[in-house]
């Protein structure tokens, strides 16, 4: 479905976030652990889509299972895929199609973007960078790939929704 995209991610406690995806047929959620620097995952991932790469892949760590997203973007849109996978120490080199697909839909780059974005700005703006860490504990904000994907956003999507510009 291409409209009504939304993503949601929410700190839920020490090491864990909850990250929602809905396109208005279908939603996925997962609880992501730690483990792995996953908001900045994303944020690189979806970056990615503005370079010469057609597919970018980036996993989350569910602890044992794993969530993998796969873009493949094609001039203006975006195929989104996750598959997920019992054990992600196992899974580490397996190809995409060992695992199971639990969510798809082919959307705007310019939306997908958007919405990451919003929602990145929007942990920003609850927690704060000490909080996020506080909450994160292993990894940081992700300042620096924010920065970059608001960048390319607003630059080769001419994306006319509110930004938050007060991002450091």
């Amino acid at each position: 479905m291409r409209n009504g995209l939304r993503f949601g991610w929410e700190l839920g406690g020490s090491g864990w976030a909850r990250c929602r995806i809905a396109d208005g047929t279908s939603e996925h959620e997962d609880i992501v652990s730690y483990c792995t620097d996953a908001l900045a995952d994303l944020l690189h991932g979806v970056g990615g889509l503005y370079g010469t790469a057609g597919v970018r892949r980036f996993s989350f760590d569910l602890e044992p299972a794993e969530a993998r997203w796969v873009l493949r973007g094609d001039g203006s849109e975006v195929g989104i895929t996750i598959y997920r996978f019992a054990d992600m120490s196992a899974s580490f080199d397996a190809p995409d199609q060992e695992g199971s697909p639990v969510w798809s839909s082919t959307q705007p780059r310019v939306l997908l973007s958007h919405v990451v974005l919003e929602a990145a700005q929007s942990v920003l703006r609850l927690h704060g960078e000490d909080g996020y860490l506080a909450e994160w504990v292993q990894h940081p904000f992700p300042v620096a790939a924010v920065q970059d994907l608001r960048r390319l956003h607003l630059r080769h999507d001419g994306c006319e929704r509110e930004h938050d510009m007060a991002l450091p």
